[in-house]
């Protein structure tokens, strides 16, 4: 059996009875958030190190804003706040600062400062702090220490919710009450554990997923075809909300806050998009092992330090989350019983895959690659896609005499299939994606 995990969008029905509660607690969270991230301000400047959210759990469980929620729903924010530092704090990138504080600040027209809020952050209930009613659609959610009023019967949020048609939410594991800036109005994610039968394996073929900066991964298949998908929408929103973000008057404010925040789906959906759209194409071609390349070999060279690749190069690496990426892809090919391997990439870019030379010089351009050994010329991309297909680390510690793939022919590696990412429809071929504008 195979656990797999799905979460499920649902309406608040009771909406007006839930709606104070739900506030409260959304502004608990933000306050923890605050107490924590000066806290982890104080130990970062005295000791150089980001405290861990254990560290902080035992720092903060006895403060009073860590009893504004129920003890698992501090953690988690607590968690939260430990991943956001250790994010900032693995960045190469200079003009990163750390986590801010969630503060909305409110002006008059003379611009000068009129009040300060804290908005409302989401709040997650884990096994502990949920009673689930199944039968009537309802959640009891428990409330923190400081919120609970008596008499008994109201020290949890009863909150009555509405999926979609369909939908049944059982084995319920977590619940996050998430504030909708746009609509104003709370909603709750379900997240349900589910045992599937393990899936087989759609095929014994092979796929190699080389992941860069141009294109954000090229795919090579053992079938004889590739595709490429370039990252021009990461290195659009990675250019344009910083921009935004900059030109706040307060990095911390409401609008910074929301740009952030629509930045972040926007990158989400991009991974999922193409998680998806890649997996699909691997059941079409009988795929039942997918290699891809180590991510160390992005980020390192050969003596373990950062690689440089310019100003820009090195904007758009950060602004990908190639571990996330990577995470999805996992997840959505376990569920169709592909295989997910992280494979060395080193070396990959410099070999030839069609009869193995090794040569820094062959790749002439970006984007191409001539090998002087045996003529072929193809995607420099594909190239490498498909050395991590063969896993050629792999191939060298065997008896092997050289020829990494046989006698192919280098048509597919020249010419991959290019998909474009849209944002109302995913990934569609190049062709349609450009015949379809006005």
């Amino acid at each position: 059996m195979l656990e797999v995990h799905r979460t499920h969008r649902a309406k608040i029905l009771n909406y007006s009875q839930v709606e104070d509660s739900l506030n409260r607690h959304g502004w608990s969270a933000s306050k923890l958030w605050n107490v924590a991230n000066y806290h982890s301000r104080q130990v970062w400047e005295e000791t150089r190190e980001i405290p861990g959210h254990e560290e902080l759990k035992n720092e903060l469980k006895g403060h009073d804003k860590y009893k504004g929620l129920h003890s698992q729903s501090s953690q988690r924010v607590l968690e939260e706040l430990a991943e956001a530092f250790n994010s900032w704090y693995s960045s190469d990138d200079e003009r990163d600062n750390p986590p801010g504080y969630r503060k909305q600040n409110y002006y008059d027209q003379q611009g000068r400062r009129v009040h300060e809020e804290h908005p409302l952050s989401t709040v997650t209930w884990k096994q502990n702090g949920i009673r689930h009613d199944t039968k009537n659609n309802r959640v009891r959610l428990s409330k923190g220490a400081n919120h609970k009023e008596h008499p008994k019967a109201w020290e949890y949020i009863l909150v009555e919710y509405e999926t979609r048609p369909g939908v049944e939410v059982e084995n319920l594991q977590q619940v996050r009450a998430v504030y909708d800036q746009t609509k104003e109005r709370w909603e709750l994610h379900l997240v349900c554990k589910e045992e599937i039968e393990t899936p087989d394996a759609p095929g014994t073929e092979t796929a190699g997923i080389d992941l860069g900066i141009s294109n954000f991964a090229a795919v090579a298949y053992s079938t004889e075809d590739a595709d490429l998908y370039p990252g021009n929408r990461l290195k659009q929103d990675g250019y344009y909300f910083p921009k935004e973000i900059a030109n706040c008057d307060d990095s911390s404010g409401d609008r910074a806050t929301r740009l952030h925040h629509k930045w972040s789906e926007r990158r989400t959906h991009f991974f999922h998009s193409l998680a998806k759209h890649i997996v699909e194409k691997c059941i079409e071609r009988s795929v039942g092992r997918i290699n891809v390349g180590d991510l160390e070999g992005i980020r390192e060279d050969e003596n373990a330090k950062s690689k440089n690749w310019g100003r820009h190069g090195n904007l758009d690496l950060h602004g990908w989350a190639f571990d996330r990426f990577t995470s999805i892809l996992e997840y959505k090919a376990k569920v169709e019983g592909i295989e997910v391997m992280e494979v060395s990439e080193r070396d990959t870019s410099k070999t030839c895959c069609v009869c193995g030379r090794e040569d820094d010089s062959q790749r002439v351009e970006r984007g191409l690659y001539v090998c002087e050994s045996c003529d072929a010329a193809f995607n420099a991309d594909v190239n490498g896609a498909e050395n991590i297909r063969l896993d050629i680390d792999e191939e060298s510690n065997s008896e092997s005499t050289g020829q990494l793939s046989g006698d192919r022919s280098t048509g597919w590696l020249a010419q991959p299939g290019v998909y474009l990412y849209d944002l109302s429809c995913g990934f569609q071929p190049q062709r349609e994606v450009v015949d379809s504008k006005p």
